[in-house]
């Protein structure tokens, strides 16, 4: 089965905004960090942000500033809203779970997103 759905990718111009979701099972996001990662080919799969069950924050030094992640308990949504992105942006995102206290990592089918000059 699928456990982690991502959706909002596509194409978008350097400088645009694109924003990210991910859907997950209640049971896996109510006691997981869900965390974005992206990939090119080739190339390995890179943390770009995080979030715990509380709402703590991590980012990766190059989108800091740029990126904001933020999670819906509610909906068990994640979400990636990218500001001002890059060319150098574009790459497959990746929704990961990590629920506590768990060896388990679950990931999501990604979604592209490319970013126009």
């Amino acid at each position: 089965q699928v456990q982690l759905v991502e959706s909002g990718g596509g194409l978008v111009q350097a400088g645009g905004s694109l924003r990210l979701s991910c859907a997950a099972a209640k049971v896996i996001f109510s006691t997981s960090t869900m965390a974005w990662y992206r990939q090119t080919p080739g190339k390995q799969r890179d943390l770009v942000a995080s979030v715990t069950t509380g709402g703590d924050k991590k980012y990766a030094n190059l989108v800091k500033g740029r990126f904001k992640i933020s999670r819906d308990n509610d909906k068990n949504m994640v979400y990636l809203q990218m500001n001002n992105v890059q060319p150098g942006y574009t790459a497959v995102y990746y929704c990961n779970a990590k629920p506590k206290s768990t060896q388990w990592d679950g990931w999501g089918q990604g979604t592209q997103v490319t970013v126009s000059p």
